[in-house]
């Protein structure tokens, strides 16, 4: 058919397709999937941390256990860096924690140095405790998987409601997903990254559907 040019065809793409997957994503938003909480309310970082300088609440966080060894985590944590950390240094109220025991300064500070010379540390946070308090903590996300030296190779994901986010069926596994393994760059890369972007989605939805609100009540003199 002489209507379906090349030239046509081209222009549809570059602008009408574009237009249609716009106005199907703004209209569907408040039917996307929202991603599963799997723990109410576990323990805020503030009360294991002697300096309070560092909190869950109104931040997107990814915690991390770094344990006795740090050096046998290290290659998770550059995996971390490089596949999740970076993509998210521009979005507001996001840090990522790594909690150590005490005693493990040194070794931490030659970790944050090592780390900083392939990127900008202004939203990593590091804190020390006991191992008491980082296995009460730890134990508020009731994952039965248990640290091994105060240490995890998973990182976990809290949103600005202290609640611990991930998935209810796997597909991997089967089983819900409580971390994400920072030894595996695909599931660093196809997991956790997609699912900080739901979790960011779902406040942007969530302030935008406020905002409509708001302008409802104005238009009625509420």
């Amino acid at each position: 058919m002489k209507f379906f040019t090349k030239k046509r065809v081209v222009l549809f793409l570059l602008f009408i397709f574009p237009l249609i997957c716009f106005l199907f994503l703004s209209t569907g938003e408040n039917n996307f999937k929202k991603l599963p909480v799997l723990t109410q309310n576990v323990i805020d970082v503030s009360e294991i941390d002697a300096s309070k300088s560092v909190q869950l609440k109104n931040n997107v966080t990814i915690i991390c256990f770094l344990g006795d060894d740090i050096n046998a985590i290290k290659s998770g944590l550059f995996n971390l860096n490089e596949k999740v950390y970076k993509k998210f240094t521009d979005y507001k109220q996001f840090q990522i924690i790594g909690i150590y025991p005490k005693g493990k300064e040194q070794d931490v500070q030659k970790l944050k140095k090592d780390i900083g010379a392939f990127t900008d540390m202004q939203k990593w946070r590091f804190i020390a405790s006991s191992k008491a308090e980082i296995e009460a903590f730890y134990s508020s996300f009731e994952f039965n998987e248990p640290l091994v030296n105060l240490a995890s190779a998973k990182a976990f994901l809290i949103d600005k409601d202290v609640n611990l986010r991930g998935r209810l069926n796997d597909e991997a596994s089967g089983n819900r997903l409580y971390g994400y393994n920072m030894n595996s760059v695909a599931e660093l890369n196809g997991k956790l990254k997609d699912d900080v972007k739901v979790l960011y989605y779902e406040y942007y939805a969530a302030f935008k559907e406020k905002n409509k609100n708001k302008a409802d009540r104005k238009e009625v003199g509420l």
